[in-house]
Order: C-alpha cells, then structure tokens, then sequence
C-alpha cells in the first residue's frame, strides 16, 4: 500500500520535490547521477527515521495493557487515512492536501538549514539536502506516518515509510522524457481512479474486522 501511494502520488511528488531535484542533480547542461542518488537517499532516510519514530510513539501504546481504546483509535484512524489517501489519488477528495498545513511550523524551523547546503556541489550535500527536505510538509507522507504509528512497531514504522519512499524513486529520478512519459501514464483518470480505490480498499478491508 506505502509503495503504490508512493508510486501514484508521483505527480503531486514532482510538484514539490521536482523544482530542487532538478536543481540538485544539474551541473552544467548535463545532469548528476550521483548528485541525484545523494539527494534521494537522504529524502528516503528522512521518510525512514520519520517512520521509525512514529513506530515507536505507537509502540507505547501498543504494549500498555491498560489503554487498549488508544490502540483501537490508531487503529482505525490508520484505515480512515488509507482510504483518503487513496480516495486522493482517485482524484475524489483532496482532504490529504490539508494535512500538509500541520508541518509548517516544523518546516519553519529546518528550512534555514536547507539553505546553508544550497547550491548543491557535492555528493555529500546532496545527501544532506534531500534529508532536511524529507521533512517538506507532505499530506501523503503524513497520511502514510500515520500507518505507521499504529503498527506499533519501530522496525514496521521504517518498513513503511521506506517502501512509500521508494516508491516515489521513479517519478523523482527520471526527470527526462521517462518521466514526462511515466507521468502521464500515472496522470490517466483511469490509471488513477483503479489505484486510489485500491488503496482506499486496503482501508475499508482493515475496517470489516471492527464491524463484525
């Protein structure tokens, strides 16, 4: 479910990391492969770390016997976001989007930092600059974090947050005429509308058990 929000949200991906990954990769007319890698392996490391801590936060909840109407809550606010996610990227509903409006202030506080690695020269500031933009405001990343709060698990929440990092690779790395290609594909009604349910369905599956 993580990799396919990740893969079909492509498009919403290269609206908001597509401007620095251009920047980041170009050297001269020609683009940097290992600019590139470095800058996607530190977004995806961002997105692990991020997952691993919402695991843990969930972990806490998860291993109190006492407070088992907090772990059915996570429970199911981790299915109502799947189904808005995938309800998203159907193109049927953009509550997601609002989401991205709780980072800000976290934004706030680490985009100086973004700045004193810009322009990207290096390997090594590649990596640094796509680590400190993982933490962008991103309503899918948020949504797919709070799946991973509720696995209750540190190495389940880096699982998650890994696969829907990977797969947001393609539409971030091909950024040439694959993309331009990849994009339209995933841009199809169609396309969208069979993946977004799928992923919504994921959501209401995980609900049935609660309503039996």
């Amino acid at each position: 479910m993580a990799a396919l929000a990740g893969l079909m949200g492509g498009v919403h991906c290269v609206g908001m990391c597509g401007g620095i990954v251009a920047a980041t990769a170009m050297q001269g007319q020609r683009p940097s492969i290992r600019l590139l890698a470095g800058y996607n392996l530190g977004r995806i490391a961002s997105y692990t770390a991020a997952g691993a801590l919402a695991g843990l936060v969930g972990s806490a909840a998860f291993l109190a016997e006492d407070i088992l109407p907090v772990q059915r809550i996570l429970y199911v606010l981790a299915q109502v976001m799947l189904i808005l996610v995938g309800l998203y990227l159907a193109g049927l509903n953009r509550s997601v989007v609002l989401i991205e409006r709780a980072g800000a202030r976290l934004w706030r506080t680490v985009q100086p930092w973004l700045g004193r690695v810009l322009p990207v020269q290096t390997p090594t500031q590649a990596v640094l600059a796509g680590a400190l933009w993982g933490w962008l405001p991103c309503g899918l990343v948020y949504s797919v974090l709070i799946s991973a709060l509720a696995s209750g698990s540190v190495a389940s929440g880096a699982l998650i947050l890994l696969a829907f990092g990977l797969g947001t690779l393609p539409n971030l790395l091909a950024m040439g005429w694959a993309a331009g290609r990849m994009r339209q594909f995933f841009a199809h009604a169609q396309v969208r509308l069979v993946a977004g349910l799928s992923v919504a369905a994921f959501g209401v599956w995980g609900l049935l058990p609660l309503l039996r």
